[in-house]
């Protein structure tokens, strides 16, 4: 197609045409920086992967909006991290009441 017709403002540009060295941020192209895409590069990809499921034992929680992932096996939800299912404060607050506790 040609270019003046096409939604992106760059001629060759889609969202699959990824690298295998960008990954997911290939998309980017060489727009805003290299450390700033390698630094999204790490959240995109620990947004969309599947994380560790502490109620059935298997690698099935994803992102179903910001804060909020969903156990494709066992159905729970889970209030978490915008980019991660868990967040360092959350890990920091969770030992604390732990300590207390005891």
């Amino acid at each position: 197609q040609h270019y003046l017709y096409s939604r992106t403002p760059y001629p060759f540009s889609s969202p699959n045409m990824t690298t295998k060295k960008l990954g997911i941020t290939g998309k980017y192209g060489t727009r805003y920086g290299a450390n700033l895409r390698k630094r999204a590069k790490k959240y995109e990809e620990s947004k969309r992967s599947r994380h560790f499921c502490h109620f059935c034992g298997k690698y099935q929680f994803k992102r179903r909006a910001v804060g909020i992932w969903d156990c494709k096996n066992c159905g729970k939800s889970y209030a978490g991290g915008a980019w991660s299912l868990h967040t360092s404060t959350g890990t920091t607050t969770r030992s604390t009441i732990r300590r207390l506790r005891e």
